[in-house]
């Protein structure tokens, strides 16, 4: 799963290929929020011209109902766009017009105000919907709050993917684009809630992203001894640490992504990485450097 998606302005060509050389997981050319009306066909066409099958990024388009959303879904046939980033996303219905045009291309629905998460679960369940986004700076401006009033919003967006079966929402911005400690404490807190990931808007905030998603050495360290523990109490329950373990225990910890090995040690053995295998550790020399151009 991404855990960091890298926005740049659709009206910057000279920017999508610097964009697609950082280590965000993914990058998304922005036709909305990032362009002037009067420059939406300039930067549609722009996109259409750079995009090839070496090139891949996920496109925001602009919102259903807008004059400028079936143009923008005919320039996203492509196979080059890995993925649809739906704004304003409100209903079931909204999706269902980007299938009509782009057929099986994934779909990632951006929440940003009141009625998108009061029918998030229908926007959720909808053809080709692989996570929601949460559009927390447009959702304050929707119900006249701010970033550190949105714990119900987050936690029903979690609950919501859960309930609907597709991957962990991925949180809003954070849009102080030189505060790291800031933009830590926000990773943590929607990982917390059980965010995914997160979308950037500088790409000095993909690595901090990237390393704050991943389980610490602490968490690793623990789910491999719940792991052996459960294995020498020939899976019956066990005490640990002087807690009991059981099935549900040993499932949090082996949900523990197979990468989390990989990446957290990597600073201290940069040669011999360990990866995460359920049962135990094994070691790789394989890279493991992300890839913006993985399918959406």
């Amino acid at each position: 799963m991404h855990r960091s998606y890298l926005f740049v302005p659709g009206n910057r060509p000279d920017r999508y290929s610097k964009a697609c050389a950082t280590r965000a997981h993914a990058v998304i050319v922005d036709l909305e929020d990032a362009v002037a009306p009067d420059g939406k066909a300039g930067a549609r066409q722009s996109l259409i011209e750079w995009l090839a099958p070496e090139r891949r990024v996920m496109v925001r388009v602009n919102a259903p109902g807008s004059e400028w959303f079936v143009d923008d879904l005919q320039a996203c046939t492509s196979a080059a766009v890995t993925a649809i980033v739906l704004p304003k996303t409100e209903r079931g219905d909204d999706v269902a017009q980007v299938v009509e045009i782009c057929g099986a291309r994934p779909v990632r629905p951006l929440i940003e105000t009141a009625r998108g998460l009061w029918n998030a679960l229908a926007v959720a369940q909808a053809p080709n919907v692989r996570s929601l986004l949460f559009g927390s700076l447009d959702f304050q401006a929707d119900l006249g709050t701010t970033d550190d009033d949105l714990l119900y919003a987050r936690s029903e967006l979690a609950l919501v993917s859960r309930v609907a079966g597709i991957h962990s929402p991925v949180d809003g911005v954070t849009q102080s684009v030189g505060d790291p400690e800031l933009l830590r404490r926000d990773c943590q807190r929607a990982r917390r809630l059980g965010f995914g990931g997160k979308l950037c808007i500088h790409p000095n905030q993909v690595d901090i992203v990237n390393h704050c998603f991943l389980p610490t050495l602490e968490d690793l360290a623990w789910a491999h001894r719940v792991v052996a523990a459960f294995a020498d109490s020939n899976a019956n329950a066990a005490l640990l640490d002087g807690k009991m373990i059981d099935r549900p225990v040993l499932g949090k910890a082996t949900a523990i992504p197979a990468e989390g090995w990989a990446d957290a040690t990597r600073s201290s053995d940069r040669t011999s990485k360990r990866r995460w295998s359920g049962r135990s550790c094994r070691t790789t020399d394989e890279p493991g450097r992300a890839c913006p151009g993985r399918p959406g």
